[in-house]
């Protein structure tokens, strides 16, 4: 199925992936605490998410929470995890609705028992969606990631199950928490580094930063940053020639 356009001859990325920066800023800059800053946040989730949707977009990975975000104070840190327990009590219905899958991608066992048990119960109720795929990030990290995939590799070699000199990129990728190229991302906040997120999903991706903090970004923001995209050439090692002339 062709992908949908997104201005003159332009494509919507089929996987955006976006680090969503600036929560904090947002809220000290109004004389705030930093929680209401993840609350405005979320808001901004919801926001992006259903212009994603719009847009075509097949495949949206918010980075929501790192592996080293534990280090955060705790006070920060618990109230990130009771915003995102009422974040997916209250967004689930409308996931549903909308026919969007929601998955988490990270390491959950350190949240506590009932924030996984609404975790899952968010991707069980929304697992037919076939709209747009909705990967929650949250202790995540994109070296972690790898480590784990090369794991289970590991084990599947050891029980006689994986030829070393067979192992292809594929298979490798079969084995991350999600597999597929990362085409278009995005960092909010001003800061121009990926900081650990989607390491090998994002080997050819188009980078997008804005200085927007995160409670402000929009769909606006985000057409621009498809538009962006769409204007971009992207030629995967080959010339531009070859690209222009579908050469190999």
């Amino acid at each position: 199925m062709a992908r949908p356009e997104a201005g003159p001859g332009g494509r919507i990325p089929h996987h955006v992936a976006i680090i969503m920066d600036g929560n904090g800023r947002w809220a000290q800059g109004r004389g705030m605490m930093r929680v209401a800053g993840h609350r405005e946040g979320a808001r901004a989730v919801r926001r992006v998410v259903e212009a994603a949707a719009r847009m075509g977009v097949g495949i949206l990975t918010l980075f929501a929470f790192s592996s080293e975000n534990w280090n955060r104070p705790g006070s920060e840190v618990g109230a990130l995890m009771r915003l995102f327990a009422v974040a997916l009590r209250r967004e689930r219905q409308g996931l549903l609705d909308n026919g969007i899958r929601l998955r988490l991608i990270g390491r959950r066992e350190r949240f506590s028992d009932s924030l996984q048990r609404a975790i899952a119960q968010a991707e069980e109720l929304t697992a037919g969606g076939t709209r747009m795929t909705l990967n929650i990030a949250a202790n995540y990290g994109g070296r972690l990631d790898l480590l784990e995939a090369v794991r289970r590799l590991e084990r599947r070699r050891a029980a006689g199950g994986l030829d070393p000199e067979s192992l292809t990129e594929s298979d490798l990728a079969a084995e991350l928490y999600e597999p597929t190229d990362v085409d278009l991302l995005i960092r909010t906040g001003g800061e121009r580094r990926i900081s650990n997120f989607l390491l090998w999903q994002c080997a050819y991706s188009e980078l997008y930063f804005t200085d927007t903090l995160w409670p402000d970004f929009g769909e606006p923001d985000l057409s621009a940053a498809v538009d962006w995209y769409a204007s971009r050439e992207r030629r995967f090692g080959r010339t531009s020639a070859q690209v222009h002339e579908g050469g190999d």
